[in-house]
């Protein structure tokens, strides 16, 4: 069964992308269709709503098809005895980086002072630092967080990385606790966020990380609406303890039109656009990991719902 926030014209091309994978055999059942529960024993899943699987009482296997799984684990009525399955996909990770790169180089080569000289018609040429003067930091280090961490070092960028798993890549400072992220975040010009959202990391993007980050340091926020304390970052922004941060992840999405943020000088909005899944990909990566349950295999990577990822 496909089941998530999908328009009719979104269910129709997951349907021809997913059915010319799937193997023989399988019947596929969109939410939106008349369908008897009980048939049901795989669910591929994009955030669907709270109490949808829980009805489906032989359901032995669900395969995400989004990159998070925060809220899907979120729901109470989820079945605690079906394996779930993250997406894994390349496209998905080369999509993330290139994002990453594109925040980190606009703020590096401080475009959003020169569109506010440009505003002013202001013609002033800015010290410019290179790469390896510019400090990168990234929380997060799992296959996004490694990705970008690669292709900001090939760059010259002096990067490091802070996650709870302890994650390591040759060339990359690292840490892992408490300790470490106070480490990583006082040596931290540009700071990306790309964490799961777990217990432990909302509202990780608050006032005493934003004091722990050198003046007029910067952020983007590439994750979850769920790990920025908005009021604090308002607040570092106005008083210039921050210079500038990229949002593209909101606690409630659409942005509303009244937001703060829209109109603030100092942050820009990015529609949830950083890595957006590819049906195609997706839908052939999950035909595979059905392949291969049926085959007796477990596909891989698993969520740790103790972790929350």
């Amino acid at each position: 069964m496909l089941i998530g926030e999908f328009s009719a014209e979104d269910y129709a091309c997951w349907r021809q992308a997913l059915v010319a994978g799937l193997p023989g055999g399988e019947t596929l059942f969109l939410a939106n269709e008349q369908y008897d529960p009980a048939l049901i024993e795989i669910a591929l899943v994009a955030n669907p709503p709270a109490g949808s699987l829980a009805g489906l009482k032989n359901l032995r296997l669900i395969q995400s098809l989004w990159g998070g799984v925060d809220r899907l684990l979120s729901d109470p009525t989820l079945p605690s005895d079906a394996p779930i399955v993250r997406l894994v996909d390349s496209n998905l990770t080369q999509a993330m980086t290139e994002c990453a790169l594109a925040c980190v180089m606009f703020l590096h080569r401080q475009l959003p002072a020169y569109a506010r000289q440009q505003t002013a018609r202001e013609w002033k040429q800015l010290p410019q630092a290179l790469t390896k003067e510019r400090r990168v930091g990234i929380l997060g280090f799992g296959q996004l967080g490694r990705a970008v961490a690669r292709a900001l070092a090939s760059l010259g960028f002096d990067v490091a990385a802070w996650s709870a798993s302890g994650q390591r890549v040759d060339g990359i400072k690292s840490w892992s606790d408490a300790n470490g992220l106070f480490g990583l975040v006082e040596r931290t010009d540009i700071l990306i966020n790309l964490l799961p959202l777990t217990d432990k990391t909302k509202g990780i993007l608050n006032a005493a990380l934003f004091g722990d980050l050198p003046k007029g340091a910067s952020i983007i926020n590439l994750a979850r609406g769920g790990h920025l304390n908005e009021t604090d970052l308002l607040d570092a922004l106005d008083r210039a303890q921050l210079s500038h941060a990229i949002l593209d992840v909101f606690e409630h999405e659409p942005l509303p039109p009244q937001h703060p943020f829209w109109t603030h000088p100092r942050i820009t909005v990015l529609p949830h656009v950083a890595a957006v899944t590819d049906v195609k990909s997706a839908a052939k990566i999950a035909a595979e990991n059905i392949k291969a349950f049926r085959a007796g295999r477990m596909p891989a990577p698993l969520v740790d719902r103790a972790k929350g990822y």
